[in-house]
């Protein structure tokens, strides 16, 4: 099947105005809770590219950013081992860091970046995902402490998540047609 054809057929789950609306909200969360701790944001790409270009403006508060790439995915449809492509390059020892990724489903990769950070010297580490997946049980991170929106537990893509490494520009959140 083509991508215009996935796309086609998508049943959309949020448009774009309901993101933003999200992502107000999280920012003042965060704001709330970060606002006198001057963290390092860490965009954990590819994903966490698009919520975090709409988040960070929304944060009125001195903050440095970096980003680090983690993936189980590598254009598949299901997650795989580990790879490790990008560490930050600051220095995270006695920070408070703010992962930011798109979207909360096994939740492996969160967990382990937020174990990778811990192990750096962070003080603390907080996770803000646009998108936390409907799942009864979780095999890594149970929970973000900033989330924008719920799925439920289909394969979705927009804003960030992709489809075989496409889709991640639409501007709304889709469902796969029978996945």
């Amino acid at each position: 099947m083509t991508i215009e054809t996935i796309l086609a057929k998508a049943e959309q789950l949020y448009t774009e105005r309901q993101i933003l609306d999200a992502i107000d909200e999280m920012a003042a969360e965060i704001s709330q809770q970060l606002q006198d701790k001057q963290p390092i944001c860490l965009s954990v790409m590819i994903g966490g590219l698009i919520p975090t270009g709409q988040l960070l403006p929304r944060l009125d508060f001195p903050l440095e950013l970096d980003y680090i790439h983690a993936t189980r995915y590598k254009k598949a449809t299901t997650g795989g081992d580990l790879d490790w492509i990008k560490y930050p390059s600051i220095n995270l020892e006695n920070r408070t860091i703010l992962v930011i990724d798109d979207i909360l489903d096994e939740g492996l990769t969160l967990q382990a970046i937020v174990k990778y950070c811990l192990e750096a010297g962070a003080k603390e580490v907080f996770t803000a995902v646009l998108v936390e997946k409907e799942l009864e049980q979780r095999a890594g991170l149970q929970k973000a402490d900033f989330t924008g929106l719920i799925v439920p537990n289909r394969y979705v893509f927009g804003y960030g998540m992709d489809y075989q490494g496409q889709l991640r520009y639409v501007p709304g959140i889709y469902a796969v047609h029978g996945l």
